[in-house]
């Protein structure tokens, strides 16, 4: 089986974060012999678009450079069809995506993961087709499944993003403190977890469009290195206000560290071994944890043994190999 991947965000270097989860992705399936082919706007010209920010971002930052996405859609599906050729399949990920995999030609399949959903929601008539077109959507968790049916997808199915499991961790710091992993923007909620978290011990690692309201953030960490952090973290807290899956979650999960985390969209989905709080008790909950050894010893056990079962790289590929095979049998 072939398959080429279409993403707006891939990685262009080892030490970049852009996209990084879907060359987890990738790296996962062509261990289990899938031939894989990445388009990407590390391969082609990218207009200003791209990277950065993000395009979301980087178009609201800059409304000028609306102008150039026709041409970054043009170059995006003349790339796709010469890299899908030979393809047996098409895996697009984010909505936009989907255009460029329709020009190809080839039955697709769509990954749809949060900040596209919820601008899908805006014009529904417009990406409607785009879903309804893939042999299969497929989401990271039930939440965004749900937003898929509603946005007009005919076949969704779950396939939560794999995490790399440590054969060790040692212990926490001393004295313990709480970690914010991601990005500093509004939805994330690190103004929240800012306010949560005032006089208590934190470490802060990310960048975004708040990195000045938060000066004590050390900033991205490439991916090699984030593991010392959860490693050294007693708690780790997933404030968003809205979120289609939670990566860092299921890697402090991986690392054995009790997550808080909100109960939003796809941080519902993470089981035993975190606690789901409102917003307005992130502090009570840090709080009691970091008291706690015990509770952060047995949150942590079995936050680690289900992160093992349900959210491994293997297990993951597995799923998604899975997911490729279904979609090529469907007519």
């Amino acid at each position: 089986m072939k398959v080429v991947v279409l993403t707006t965000s891939y990685p262009r270097d080892a030490g970049d974060v852009a996209g990084i989860f879907v060359a987890n992705a990738v790296e996962g399936v062509r261990a289990q012999g899938v031939e894989v082919d990445v388009v990407s706007p590390a391969s082609f010209a990218d207009f200003g678009i791209a990277y950065g920010g993000g395009i979301a971002q980087n178009l609201r930052a800059a409304p000028w450079k609306l102008a150039f996405v026709p041409a970054f859609m043009a170059v995006y599906a003349r790339a796709a069809r010469r890299a899908a050729r030979d393809a047996d399949l098409v895996h697009a990920h984010w909505i936009p995506s989907a255009i460029a995999a329709r020009a190809t030609g080839k039955p697709y399949v769509l990954q749809v993961w949060g900040t596209d959903v919820a601008l899908a929601r805006r014009a529904p008539a417009l990406v409607k087709p785009l879903l309804r077109g893939a042999r299969l959507v497929i989401a990271a968790s039930s939440f965004l499944a749900e937003e898929a049916r509603a946005l007009g997808a005919r076949e969704v199915r779950v396939v939560p993003f794999g995490v790399d499991i440590p054969e060790t961790v040692g212990p926490p710091d001393e004295p313990p403190h709480v970690l914010y992993a991601g990005r500093l923007s509004e939805e994330k909620g690190i103004l929240e977890f800012v306010e949560a978290t005032e006089g208590l011990p934190r470490v802060i690692v990310g960048d975004g469009p708040l990195r000045s309201r938060v000066p004590e953030a050390v900033g991205f960490v490439p991916p090699a290195e984030m593991g010392a952090y959860y490693e050294r973290a007693a708690v780790v807290c997933v404030p968003s206000r809205r979120e289609g899956y939670g990566f860092s979650a299921r890697e402090a999960m991986a690392y054995g560290r009790p997550v808080v985390a909100t109960r939003v969209g796809g941080l519902v989905d993470l089981g035993e071994g975190v606690r789901l709080v409102a917003s307005a008790d992130l502090r009570a909950a840090i709080v009691a944890l970091l008291e706690d050894a015990g509770a952060r010893a047995q949150l942590g056990a079995t936050a680690r043994k289900l992160a093992e079962a349900r959210f491994s790289s293997d297990a993951a590929a597995r799923a998604l190999v899975d997911a490729y095979e279904a979609s090529l049998r469907a007519t």
